[in-house]
């Protein structure tokens, strides 16, 4: 497992009995995690410096429960990158911070490749991955299909000094990446973090199950001839690394380099390790 473990404006404070207990920055929120199924040390929701719980709803999804006022949006730091937080629908807050182990290693790969370098961004969401490659001096290609997600990328990569460089698109990832391939466009880095299910906004359907490994066959064809790496995130219950180490193994058959699957977790107050999903990362070499 990569554990991030450098952030100074992000802590799990406590974990147990489904839920995370969080601190961003100077406000603390309590949501749920469906990999915290261990009983709790305490009672988390008696806690006094909760500001606000996510609650679950027995018909599906939930709602905030703000316990205090807090502001709409608030800023938080990890190293040289800021991004903005926001309390929004399905307990999200427009940020995973277990994700700084992969921006750190692929910023590492751009420096050390001392020359220009093109990355793809694919499912970007909010933009990261985008910052921490973009801080790092690469050209960026961000391609979400909700404009609300770019438009927060776009902020975040604002906040973190970078105003050029990164080409933002609003469209289906399937669709851009199939233009690119007629195009002729060619990048030295790939990242995608796919959702488990999802649609477009024509209405294209996407079920990791059946879409992923086409689609990285697909965006296989959209590789340099000197690339630095190609990214997988999945957050897919059940989907362990070693079906990403597989996937990459398989679709990049003949290329020189190697491939690194791993769980992705963050440390907690706690003592313990919490569970965030997986990767798989191709390494050029």
């Amino acid at each position: 497992m990569k554990i991030a473990t450098d952030w100074q404006d992000y802590k799990i404070l406590a974990t147990g009995d489904g839920y995370k207990l969080e601190r961003w920055k100077d406000v603390v929120l309590l949501r749920p995690d469906p990999q915290v199924i261990w009983k709790a040390r305490e009672d988390l929701f008696a806690r006094k410096d909760v500001d606000a719980v996510y609650r679950r709803s027995d018909k599906g999804g939930g709602a905030w429960e703000f316990r205090r006022s807090i502001p709409d949006e608030w800023t938080v730091s990890y190293r040289d990158l800021s991004f903005k937080i926001k309390p929004m629908g399905f307990k999200h807050t427009g940020l995973f911070p277990e994700q700084a182990v992969n921006w750190d290693r692929m910023a590492e790969l751009i420096c050390g490749a001392r020359r220009p370098v093109k990355v793809l961004n694919l499912f970007a969401y909010t933009g990261g991955a985008t910052v921490a490659c973009a801080k790092a001096g690469a050209e960026v290609v961000h391609v979400d299909a909700a404009k609300g997600m770019v438009e927060r990328a776009g902020e975040n990569a604002r906040l973190s000094g970078i105003h050029s460089g990164i080409r933002y698109i609003v469209d289906d990832c399937k669709k851009f990446v199939l233009r690119e391939i007629r195009r002729g466009n060619r990048y030295d880095g790939i990242i995608m973090d796919p959702p488990s299910y999802g649609r477009g906004p024509g209405g294209e359907m996407w079920k990791i199950e059946e879409s992923l490994y086409p689609f990285v066959q697909l965006c296989s064809q959209l590789l340099s001839e000197d690339p630095l790496f190609f990214l997988i995130n999945s957050y897919t219950t059940g989907l362990q690394p070693m079906v990403l180490h597989n996937i990459l193994k398989l679709c990049l058959a003949g290329r020189k380099g190697r491939i690194d699957a791993y769980e992705v977790g963050i440390a907690t107050e706690e003592g313990i390790p919490l569970p965030c999903g997986a990767g798989g990362m191709y390494v050029y070499e």
